[in-house]
Formats: C-alpha cells, sequence, structure tokens
C-alpha cells in the first residue's frame, strides 16, 4: 500500500517526525493513496495457525502470555496484510483483575459471572486496581507489538464501553434483549450510576495506559448498547460514553466508537464522541457518514461479514459499492460491520485486502 506525504512535517530544528500510521492519518481525515484495511476479529478462529494454538492453549492462558498473545495478534498481519493489528483479548480482562469480579470465558457462551451485580452490596465489593498492577500482560503484549510492527501499521487497542460491561455483569451472561440491566438501569438509578461511574473511570485509565504502552489508537467497543432506545441511551449511558471520549481527547488520544444494532441512536452516539465512528452493516455508510455523522469524523465500516461467506464475485461486489460510494473521500477505514465470522475462508480476506489497497 502506498501513501501520500509518507512523512510528518519537519519539527524544530529540522527535525522530521515519524510518519503515523495509515490507519492513525484516516482518523485525522488525512488524504491517502489508497484505503487503510483491518478487521474486527482478525485474530481468532477464521485462521488455521491460532486453532492450532488454541488446541493447546484456552483463551485466558493466551491473554495472560505476552509472546502467546503477541503472536496471535500478529497472525493476521501476517497472512492477510492488514494495516493494523488489533490487540488480543477479552473486553472482559480489566473486570477480572481489576474489579475482582469473578468471570469465566464460556466457549461458545462468553463471560459468564459468577456473582452478578443486582444490589448495593455487589457494588461495594468491586476493587479498584489500575491497569498497570491489574493487566500488565496486557501492557506488555502492546509493547512487544508496537517494537515488532513497521511504524506504518497501526496497534490498535481497545476497550468494553461501560453499559456493554455492565450488562455482562448484571446479566451475568450474554443476553439478546438485556430485560434486567433495563430494569435495574430505570428502577434503581443510584446503582446504575454508581456501576457506570466504576466502568467509566475504569475504561479511562485502561485505554490510556495502552496508549501509553504505545497503542496508537484505541477503540471503545459498545457491542449491545443498539438494545437501548434513543431516550434510555441519552439518559442512562451518553454521559459516561462522553467522559470517556472528553478524557482520550485531551490526551491526544485517537478514538474509535462502534456499536452494533445503532442506527436509532447514532447523532447521540457521534454527540458523544469518537475521531472515527464505526457503523455496522444495517446503515449505508456515505448515506450516515453525510446526514448523521457529518464532515468532522471519520467513518469505520461497514461491510456484512456475512458477505465474506458468498463467492468471492460477490464479496467483491459489495465491497467496491461501499468504496466507490466514499470515492477515496479522506477519514475512511475499510472494516466489517463486525467481527470476522469463524467460517470465514481466509483466501477472501487475502483479496479484500488486496481489492481494498488496489482501489
Amino acid at each position: 500500500m502506498k501513501v501520500l506525504d509518507s512523512s510528518r512535517p519537519a519539527g524544530r530544528e529540522g527535525a522530521v517526525e515519524k510518519p503515523l500510521p495509515w490507519v492513525v492519518r484516516a482518523a485525522h481525515r488525512e488524504p491517502l493513496a489508497a484505503t487503510p484495511v483491518w478487521f474486527m476479529r482478525q485474530a481468532g478462529r477464521s485462521l488455521p495457525e491460532y486453532r492450532a494454538i488454541r488446541e493447546r492453549y484456552d483463551i485466558l492462558a493466551i491473554c495472560q502470555s505476552s509472546e502467546l498473545c503477541l503472536e496471535v495478534t500478529l497472525q493476521p498481519v501476517r497472512r492477510l496484510g492488514v494495516d493494523a493489528a488489533v490487540l488480543f483479548a477479552d473486553i472482559m480482562l480489566p473486570v477480572m483483575f481489576g474489579l475482582g469480579v469473578g468471570v469465566r470465558l464460556v466457549e461458545n457462551v462468553g463471560p459468564v459471572v459468577d456473582v452478578p451485580i443486582r444490589e448495593a452490596a455487589d457494588l461495594r465489593r468491586l476493587r479498584a486496581l489500575p491497569a498497570e498492577e491489574a493487566v500488565p500482560f496486557v501492557l506488555e503484549t502492546i509493547r512487544l507489538l508496537r517494537r515488532a510492527l513497521e511504524p506504518e501499521r497501526a496497534v490498535i487497542g481497545f476497550a468494553g464501553a461501560p453499559f456493554t460491561l455492565a450488562g455482562y455483569l448484571i446479566e451475568g451472561r450474554p443476553s439478546r434483549d438485556f430485560l434486567i440491566t433495563k430494569g435495574l438501569m430505570r428502577g434503581s438509578p443510584d446503582l446504575w450510576r454508581g456501576l457506570m461511574d466504576r466502568l467509566t473511570a475504569m475504561a479511562i485509565d485502561y485505554l490510556r495506559a495502552q496508549a501509553g504502552a504505545g497503542a496508537d489508537i484505541v477503540q471503545l467497543f459498545d457491542s449491545w448498547v443498539g438494545c437501548l432506545s434513543p431516550h434510555d441511551y441519552q439518559a442512562h449511558v451518553y454521559p459516561y460514553t462522553e467522559r470517556i471520549f472528553d478524557a482520550l481527547r485531551a490526551d491526544g488520544i485517537p478514538a474509535i466508537h462502534f456499536g452494533t444494532g445503532t442506527a436509532g441512536i447514532l447523532p447521540a452516539m457521534v454527540a458523544a464522541g469518537g475521531d472515527v465512528i464505526g457503523l455496522d452493516w444495517r446503515v449505508d455508510l456515505v448515506q450516515t457518514w453525510e446526514q448523521v455523522i457529518g464532515p468532522m469524523r471519520g467513518v469505520q465500516g461497514n461491510l456484512d461479514p456475512a458477505v465474506l461467506l458468498s463467492p468471492f464475485a460477490v464479496v467483491e461486489q459489495e465491497a467496491r459499492r461501499i468504496l466507490d460510494g466514499v470515492n477515496h473521500r479522506p477519514g475512511h477505514i475499510f472494516n466489517l460491520g463486525h467481527g470476522v465470522l469463524p467460517e470465514t475462508p481466509v483466501e477472501h480476506l487475502q483479496r479484500l485486502v488486496e481489492l481494498v489497497h488496489g482501489t
């Protein structure tokens, strides 16, 4: 992939700054000669080399070993040629090791919380360890990643957003409708505020620590926030999400704001913050960029992950539809509308990267 003006302007005394990774430059809406591309869940079950490691180690063991985690995170960069390495981790790690919540990462289920948070006593038992103490293995992996990658490839850190984490903690496991969470949110406002304050402070600390360790850009995953009405989002979630992005902006940390099923709340999500707004496949990227997001934000997305299970001619058609619509507008980061599916043919991902870079 070639870029325009590959180096940054000269600084004081004529020193030339290191070039920023292409994903970061896209987040700054700089003109590039080709569109940068990475995939959510690119490190994982679609790669045979990852499956070979999983035959010997579970997810938590991989995350806690910086060497193993480095290898798993780098596998898709080597195999696919993407422009970023996204940290292989689970959004519950800081909850488990920082807040001290008992969580089991159950295969084909997701996070299962031993004692869900339902009352004030549950909130009082939470710890508040800083990321450097709670998850030093995550930060060491990021340091190793930044040293291993070329300067033009980004290291992407991430955290779960307060609502999505609260949903797991209150429900006790993944949910389709989050009925218990919504009930607590509306019926126990003091408990809700206390939990969201804890999760917000944790996310800010965790993302700052990742940036300090070498992450070039971070993504806030609000995977399940699309279950909320616009009013509930504005009243019960927006203030905490805004607090996170305000803190990141104050520190100069580029950030992506992503959720799924969010068409009804996108205006409020845009207002909450993020240099880049991640879109799922349920909305038209170009129309949403023009009418909802506006020219001062970048956009990430938004090919339907299921398209990659089709013949590649279909993949190419759908990808070109997005790329032609954007027409090289600065600020676009190509991605899927959610994570790579385990059944995805690796060669489709490889060819898609080549297509995006060549268009």
